[in-house]
């Protein structure tokens, strides 16, 4: 079980490992208040996803499978919305579209019709768990990242000094883009040297 977890945040994170996701890793991962932001709204949507696919996959038809998935993902975006507007506005104004495109986010898609539709409702659960901490982690080690080069801070604290002369393209998108490239090449490298050193 503790395997299913793993996959998620590790081996098929939906970041560093699978590319997907890529949009709101670009768009609003320039800091690290906004990452994890983002990321906690992906893994309570996926998780939840998860769940309620697993739970209705026998009631489901599987002609109407997608639609019904699409609608179970959108009611759940439209609940984190809403609390975001609620209760954390600062947050729901820095992410804003990108809340409501969680839905179309092929992650969450992908692991409802592979996963979460095949399997009993413990597994799916930890698949949802897994998959949300790992895009959560990504999008957490991105906006660190970004904002201490960025503008020499974390989570609006700053630790760099007032002599700090920041790396103002981390703040945009093509510094997002080569980030995500650099430690993707990064976690494939670590893998395959992992990998030669299992087999000697």
């Amino acid at each position: 079980m503790l395997k299913i977890f793993l996959n998620g945040v590790f081996n098929e994170n939906p970041i560093f490992r699978l590319a997907l996701a890529l949009c709101p890793s670009l768009a609003v991962s320039n800091t690290a208040f906004n990452g994890l932001g983002m990321g906690l709204c992906v893994l309570f949507v996926i998780t939840s996803s998860n769940v309620i696919v697993s739970l209705a996959r026998n009631v489901i038809h599987h002609k109407i499978r997608v639609p019904a998935y699409l609608t179970i993902i959108a009611v759940l975006v439209t609940l984190v919305e809403s609390f975001l507007h609620a209760y954390l506005p600062a947050l729901y104004a820095s992410l804003g579209m990108f809340i409501a495109l969680i839905v179309v986010f092929a992650i969450i898609l992908a692991r409802a019709e592979v996963f979460a539709s095949k399997n009993p409702v413990g597994k799916s659960f930890l698949d949802g768990l897994g998959m949300g901490t790992g895009f959560a982690m990504a999008m957490v080690v991105l906006g660190v990242i970004r904002e201490i080069l960025g503008s020499g801070s974390i989570f609006g604290y700053d630790v760099m000094g007032p002599n700090f002369k920041p790396v103002l393209m981390m703040l945009f998108s093509p510094g997002a883009f080569l980030l995500v490239g650099l430690l993707m090449g990064f976690f494939n490298w670590y893998e395959r040297r992992f990998t030669l050193q299992c087999k000697k």
